[in-house]
């Protein structure tokens, strides 16, 4: 292990000092125990801002001594990218192939540095992904077997990931258990890339193993008053591990509670504190074993910047101490994100796919068979979609035993594309917020559709008018979703209403995306149903909304441009596209939802009695 410089040493020239709680501090910490134990080879940060993403990732490099590029996993991600790599050689005629470990154990069984694995967002990973996490983030041995390759090795790749809190409730709990560091990393908010790279040189180059020490049972029972009576049992030996690692980047012999704490600290478990400061002693001072990452208890006590300050008393009496102003809230903030916790999770309650870690239902047979990412090979049943390498090298298993002269591919041989399944079915939902009230419900109306996109894993495109919070309210505004489950969805279905209601361009941008849905590329779509939730009453011009400009009156020119608008979504093919319209029984102008509903050619559906009916819709008191 590199010798580091003392404790005291003076910052890189152009870097601010850093106190020992500072968050850059403490994350290079972290990435400097993740480097030097396996066990805790999964880093996942929370709220992370996007643009510091890549400034970690080379931070993490570094403490890694990683040189080249790392490995960017995403939604497109497939199995053949991360398990094997295969390679064409040429010797004089005769054409070899070879099959050797992909990207991601290529470094299992090696010297070296390991292999660096980065997520940008761990929400969009792909199906593949998640899997190659699942399975090689804490286990002690990776066994893969494929044509022509069987590898047996201990994982040593390190994953840094990020994820918004406010989303990670959407993950399986077996993904989010892999991930033996999860950090909160909204404090970072702000700060600058250059200043992750040049702060804390002397923590890096910490690759080396560290020698294993024992877990005292103070630090294990102080581990499980930490995490609480019903927390997990990977959550307890991640905190165990870390408190293990501090002491030996320590110098201890076995971790004690105090290590404990520590660790706590830095994943940012609430209700942990600082030790309480003592005066420092005079004279350069180092930490107890001069390592890189060492804690030293005095340190975490000056993060505090009024720990030196006396504290007032009251006249006339012991008093109590007068409370310092609470802790900075930012301006603007995600009232969703779920800061200081390392398992938001925990706090988050909303509705997780009944099978993240599976594909999507597809088709096998017909055009949507031949679409959608490749995820592998298999056997081919016909010449449709053939995957070429995979059959070549196939092939060349068999050139010694067949004896031919020439290079022979034989029907046996051929191998075909195995795609992920894409979304078969959409939901374009059309929400008009000024046409609800607080005596009307509009999520028992939109049930049936929900269910149905559910159910089918339909991907999912909302179109807002009329909210309260609006970024322009002469426009509507859109946004679209992996599926329902999204947390989008319910936010949207719970907006209060503002006062605008562009109805034609939100009728305009919901036959945008039905047509962009048919009409992309390799889409697999073949059912979609749009279900707009409205009174009818724009009043908001297209030109207008188009324009950003609002001049004179508009009269009834917003509802003459949604009815034209709906006519060109009518026109579409009404095979694959079906369209409701749900009706909120508002007086006057109750006519005018029937109206829309006969320019898309849609169903009516009552979102709720008429005026001076009954439940059941027949005359009577309401």
């Amino acid at each position: 292990m590199a010798t580091p410089p003392p404790r005291d040493a003076p910052p890189a020239e152009g870097s601010e000092p850093l106190e020992p709680d500072d968050p850059v501090l403490r994350l290079t910490r972290l990435l400097v125990c993740s480097a030097v134990e396996p066990c805790l080879a999964g880093v996942l940060l929370f709220d992370l801002e996007p643009h510091l993403i890549d400034s970690v990732a080379r931070l993490f490099a570094d403490v890694l001594g990683v040189t080249g590029p790392p490995l960017m996993l995403g939604a497109q991600t497939r199995d053949e990218d991360l398990w094997t790599r295969t390679r064409l050689r040429q010797d004089g005629g005769h054409v070899s192939v070879s099959t050797g470990p992909g990207p991601l154990i290529e470094t299992d069984g090696r010297d070296g540095p390991p292999q660096l694995v980065v997520v940008p967002d761990l929400t969009r990973l792909s199906v593949a992904g998640m899997r190659a996490a699942v399975q090689l983030l804490g286990s002690d041995v990776a066994v893969v077997e494929h044509t022509g390759l069987r590898h047996i090795a201990r994982p040593r790749a390190r994953w840094l990931a990020v994820c918004r809190s406010a989303e990670a409730a959407q993950l399986s709990p077996h993904l989010l258990d892999r991930f033996a560091l999860r950090v909160p990393m909204a404090e970072l908010r702000g700060a600058r890339s250059r200043r992750l790279l040049t702060a804390v040189p002397a923590l890096r180059h910490a690759t080396e193993d560290i020698a294993p020490i024992s877990v005292g049972d103070d630090a294990l029972s102080r581990v499980r008053d930490l995490l609480g009576p019903d927390t997990g049992v990977r959550r307890e030996l991640a905190l165990a591990r870390l408190a293990r690692t501090l002491a030996a980047l320590d110098g201890e012999r076995a971790a004690e509670a105090r290590h404990a704490d520590e660790a706590a600290r830095l994943i940012g478990l609430p209700g942990v504190t600082a030790p309480k400061p003592r005066a420092p002693e005079p004279g350069p001072s180092t930490g107890s074993s001069g390592r890189p990452g060492a804690a030293d208890p005095t340190d975490a006590s000056r993060a505090d910047p009024g720990a030196g300050r006396e504290a007032e008393q009251r006249p006339g009496g012991p008093g109590r101490p007068l409370e310092g102003p609470g802790p900075e809230e930012e301006v603007g903030a995600d009232p969703a994100v779920v800061r200081d916790t390392p398992f938001p999770e925990d706090a988050v309650s909303v509705a997780r796919d009944f099978a993240p870690l599976r594909n999507l239902w597809q088709r096998t047979m017909g055009p949507a068979a031949a679409r959608g990412a490749v995820v592998g090979s298999r056997r081919a049943k016909d010449l449709r979609d053939l995957a070429y390498v995979p059959t070549v090298r196939e092939a060349a298993v068999h050139q010694r035993v067949r004896q031919t002269a020439r290079f022979t591919i034989a029907p046996v041989d051929l191998r075909s594309h195995l795609r992920a399944g894409a979304s078969e079915r959409l939901l374009v939902l059309l929400l008009d917020h000024t046409c609800r009230d607080a005596d009307w419900d509009w999520t028992h109306a939109l049930t049936p559709f929900l269910q149905w996109a559910y159910t089918g894993r339909a991907a999912a495109q909302v179109v807002e008018v009329g909210g309260a919070d609006a970024a322009d309210e002469l426009k509507a505004q859109s946004f679209s979703a992996r599926n329902v489950l999204d947390p989008r969805v319910l936010t949207a279905l719970d907006r209060a209403a503002g006062r605008a209601t562009p109805l034609a361009h939100g009728v305009h941008e919901a036959g945008r995306a039905l047509r962009a849905a048919f009409q992309q590329h390799g889409n697999a779509l073949v059912e979609a149903w749009l279900v707009v939730v409205t009174d009818g009453r724009g009043n908001v011009p297209l030109t207008v909304s188009q324009s950003g400009r609002l001049a004179g009156q508009v009269g009834a020119d917003g509802v003459e441009d949604a009815l034209r608008a709906a006519e060109r979504i009518g026109a579409m093919d009404r095979t694959r596209v079906r369209t409701a319209v749900v009706d909120p029984a508002r007086e006057p102008y109750g006519d005018l939802p029937f109206k829309l509903a006969a320019a898309l050619g849609a169903t009516v559906v009552t979102g709720r009695p008429a005026p001076g009916t009954n439940e059941t819709g027949e005359p009577g008191e309401r």
